[in-house]
């Protein structure tokens, strides 16, 4: 199981880790004092239990917080951390699992755990996460894929920002070496890391990620990733809230997407 527990209190945070580690030793239990930082962790790592504090400082509280997240993840469990009984009403504003009133007890972590509304096998998330946000990055299952060659990952770099279209050598070569022909010195080159990144796939069970059609080109079949960039041409809230200007900044090819990513931005922020 992943979870996640945002409270602006550290000493919070830490009580509920413990309690979670405890009742589920082999899950994944994230924590954060903000809803910034939690933002973050959303984007990189799946979740299926949230325990949001309601009172929060900033512009983000745990109602906003639970909304953002459950744009996300829309079958998401989501349960409310306060120290007030009254608070409790909130848990019915974001259809939540429940509720946990202060001071936390493991019984009552328990409790919640086992009255879930959405069961995790119900949950669908994809193995393979990319983010383009910042410096571009690769996971699986939350873990950074270990590619042979760093020529490998930036031209998956390439292909997930040409967005699943299918890639001629040309425009590949193009890509990886701008200031290099066409020949067979680089289309060998080129086959290489194709290769490397189809077996780096292959190896975490996701070999159907590369698609290869011969004499057509090299391309991604997108439904299989998760990726910020592209949650964000979708309008997806977190994704939005997320990019703050920097897309693929370790790659010169991305400057072009990166300033129609940022003229985009602009414009939304103007209305």
């Amino acid at each position: 199981m992943y979870t996640l527990t945002v409270d602006d209190r550290e000493l919070v945070v830490t009580m509920m880790l413990n309690i979670l580690k405890a009742l589920d030793p082999d899950g994944v239990h994230l924590g954060a004092a903000n809803p910034e930082d939690a933002l973050c962790i959303a984007q990189n790592s799946p979740i299926d239990v949230a325990f949001l504090d309601v009172e929060m400082p900033g512009n983000i509280n745990g109602l906003k917080l639970g909304k953002l997240l459950r744009a996300r993840y829309p079958k998401l469990n989501i349960v409310i951390i306060t120290g007030h009984s009254e608070y409790a009403l909130h848990a019915f504003e974001l259809d939540a699992s429940g509720y946990l009133l202060k001071p936390l007890t493991q019984e009552a972590v328990a409790h919640q755990l086992s009255v879930l509304r959405f069961h995790r096998d119900s949950l669908k998330s994809q193995s393979i996460r990319v983010r383009c946000f910042g410096t571009f990055e690769v996971f699986s299952n939350g873990t950074p894929l270990d590619f042979s060659y760093s020529k490998s990952k930036e031209l998956l770099a390439c292909l997930v920002d040409r967005n699943g279209v299918l890639c001629s050598n040309d425009t590949l070569i193009g890509c990886l070496w701008p200031d290099e022909p066409v020949n067979q010195q680089t289309k060998s080159r080129l086959r290489k890391y194709v290769k490397d990144l189809k077996d780096t796939f292959a190896a975490v069970g996701a070999a159907d990620v590369i698609r290869q059609q011969e004499r057509v080109g090299v391309g991604l079949d997108v439904s299989r990733i998760d990726c910020d960039y592209y949650r964000y041409l979708q309008g997806d809230p977190i994704a939005v809230h997320q990019f703050n200007g920097r897309y693929m900044t370790q790659y010169e090819f991305a400057e072009e997407t990166r300033a129609e990513l940022n003229s985009m931005r602009s414009k939304s922020q103007e209305q």
